[in-house]
C-alpha cells in the first residue's frame, strides 16, 4: 500500500530523519524546501500525502496548505502539518486551513507512521473512485472547490455516541450551531446500532464514554455495514492513548481526537470529515452514474447494443444450467423513416422513447430490452415457453399500434406500427445464429405485409 510521501520542510535535517523513516516502510519520498516548491511538487509529482511544516521563510505552511485546498488539481491531497508550534489555537488554525491532521514536535513516531498509513490509504482509495468514472462528466473543478470552501453542511447528519449527557450536550450545542447539520445522540452500543440501522448518517462521533461498550468494536461494525461504510468515523481517547488511536486507524476509523475534548478543535476536525465525504460520495455517484451511461441508450434508457450482446451469452449459459427455455424477439419499428422524413427527428425521437415506454411495460421484468440501433429493439427472454413468448409479441404488437403516439406539445398524433420476428433457443445453439434466426423472422414480417409476430421456424 505504501505510496508517495511530499516532506516541506526548510531544514535539511530534518527532512533526511523523515525521509528515512518513511523510506524504511517503503514509501517514495519527494522533498520540497519551502512553500513556493511545495505547490509545485504537489502538481507535478503526484503525492498521496503532503507532509507540511508551518515555520518556513517566504509562504508558511498554513498560507501554504490554504493554496493547495484552493486548487482543484491539489484540493485532494491529504495534509499532516508537522511544526513545534504548540498552542490549540494553531492546531484549529491548521486544521482550518485545510489541514487533516496538526502534529506538534516532538511527535510520537507511531502517531506519525499511523496517520501517514490511514492518509495515504484514504487518497489512493479516492483516487480509485475517480478514475473509474474517469469516462464520464467527473466532477467538476468548480464542484470540487465548492466542497472545499464549505464550513456548514445542513443536508448533512451526524451521530454522537457518548453517555455523558454534559458533553454529548456541548457537543451536539456546538456542532448544530457551527456547522447547521442534524445531530442525533446515543447514549450506548445499542442506541446507536439503532440509530444506524434507521437513519442515514454522515460522520459518527465515539466518545470515550459509552456505558460499557467497546468504541473499537462498533467502529468495526460501522465499516463493515454497506449502509454505514462510507461514513466519516472520529473517535475520542482518553488522554494521549495512542495504542487506541493507531489501531481505530487500522480499523478505518477516519481520525481521532485526544479528550477532553476541545470543542473548537472538534468542529473544525468534523467539518474536514464531511467535506472529504461530500467530495468521496459526489466521484461515487459518478461513477455510477458512468457505469450506467456505459450500457445504456441515452434516449430510450434501454440497455444498449454491445450490453445486449453481451449479456445475451450469459443468460444462455444460465438457462442451459436450469435446463429452461430462452427466446429472442427482434422488433422493427415499420416505416419508421417516413416518420422522420415528414415530421422531423424530434418526432422520431418522441416515438422512439414512448415506444420503449411501451415495450418494457409489456414485458417480464426478468426480460433484457435493448435498442439495437436506429429504429431496432431486441428483447431476450430468459425462462420462457414458446407459447408465453408469442403472447407477450403479440401484445407488444398490439400496444404499438393502438393508441396512436403522440409527437409534440400541440398533440398531433400518428398511427405506428411494430414488425416482429422471434426464436426460440435450440440445444447447442450458439447466440449468434439465434439471433440470425430473430432477424430473419422480422424480416419475413416485414415481407409479409408489417405489424405482425412470425415465429421463425428455419431447419436448424
Amino acid at each position: 500500500m505504501p505510496g508517495r510521501i511530499l516532506i516541506v520542510e526548510d531544514s535539511a535535517t530534518n527532512r533526511l530523519i523523515l525521509k528515512t523513516r518513511l523510506a524504511q516502510s517503503y514509501y517514495d519520498v519527494i522533498e520540497a524546501e519551502n512553500g513556493e516548491q511545495a505547490l509545485d511538487l504537489a502538481k507535478s509529482g503526484n503525492p498521496d500525502l503532503i507532509l507540511l511544516d508551518v515555520m518556513m521563510p517566504g509562504i508558511d505552511g498554513f498560507q501554504t496548505c490554504r493554496l493547495l485546498k484552493a486548487d482543484s488539481t491539489t484540493l485532494h491531497i491529504p495534509v499532516v502539518m508537522l511544526t513545534a508550534l504548540d498552542k490549540q489555537s494553531d492546531k484549529v488554525m491548521g486544521l482550518e486551513a485545510g489541514a487533516d491532521d496538526f502534529l506538534s514536535k516532538p511527535f510520537e513516531e507511531v502517531a506519525l507512521m499511523s496517520r501517514v498509513a490511514s492518509l495515504t490509504r484514504m487518497k489512493m482509495m479516492v483516487d480509485e473512485i475517480a478514475l473509474r468514472g474517469e469516462a464520464g462528466s467527473g466532477v467538476s473543478p468548480a464542484d470540487m472547490l465548492e466542497i472545499s470552501r464549505a464550513t456548514t453542511f445542513p443536508d448533512s447528519s451526524v451521530l454522537v455516541v457518548n453517555d455523558d449527557n454534559d458533553g454529548a450536550r456541548d457537543m451536539r450545542r456546538v456542532i448544530e450551531r457551527d456547522i447547521r447539520c442534524r445531530v442525533e445522540v446515543a447514549e450506548s452500543e445499542d442506541d446507536a446500532r439503532a440509530a444506524i440501522d434507521f437513519l442515514s448518517i454522515d460522520a459518527i462521533i465515539l466518545g470515550e464514554s459509552m456505558q460499557g461498550a467497546d468504541p473499537l468494536r462498533l467502529g468495526a461494525t460501522i465499516r463493515a455495514r454497506p449502509e454505514t461504510r462510507q461514513s466519516a468515523t472520529l473517535l475520542v481517547i482518553a488522554g494521549n492513548d495512542l495504542e487506541l488511536a493507531t489501531k481505530a486507524l487500522e480499523l478505518g476509523f477516519n481520525d481521532y481526537i485526544a479528550g477532553p475534548v476541545d470543542l473548537v478543535e472538534l468542529t473544525a476536525r468534523l467539518r474536514s470529515q464531511l467535506r472529504r465525504k461530500h467530495y468521496s460520495d459526489q466521484l461515487r455517484e459518478n461513477m455510477r452514474t458512468t457505469m450506467v451511461q456505459a450500457v445504456t441508450d441515452s434516449l430510450t434508457g434501454t440497455y444498449n447494443r454491445r450490453y445486449a450482446n453481451s449479456h445475451l451469452t450469459s443468460l444462455i449459459e444460465k438457462c442451459r444450467e436450469k435446463d429452461t427455455g430462452l427466446a429472442v424477439m427482434m422488433l422493427d419499428l415499420d416505416r419508421f423513416k417516413r416518420i422522420n422524413d415528414t415530421y422531423g427527428h424530434a418526432a422520431g425521437d418522441a416515438v422512439l422513447k414512448e415506444f420503449a415506454r411501451r415495450l418494457q411495460v409489456n414485458v417480464r421484468s426478468m426480460d433484457l430490452v435493448a435498442r439495437m440501433g436506429g429504429e431496432e429493439f431486441m428483447v431476450v427472454m430468459p425462462d420462457v415457453t414458446q407459447d408465453l413468448g408469442i403472447e407477450i409479441a403479440e401484445r407488444i404488437r398490439a400496444q404499438t399500434a393502438d393508441p396512436t403516439f403522440v409527437i409534440d406539445d400541440a398533440g398531433t398524433s400518428i398511427d405506428v406500427t411494430v414488425s416482429i420476428g422471434y426464436a426460440v433457443l435450440r440445444e447447442n445453439e450458439f447466440p449468434t445464429d439465434l439471433l440470425k434466426r430473430a432477424d430473419d423472422a422480422l424480416y419475413d414480417s416485414k415481407n409479409g405485409g408489417r405489424n405482425r409476430v412470425t415465429l421463425s421456424v428455419k431447419a436448424a
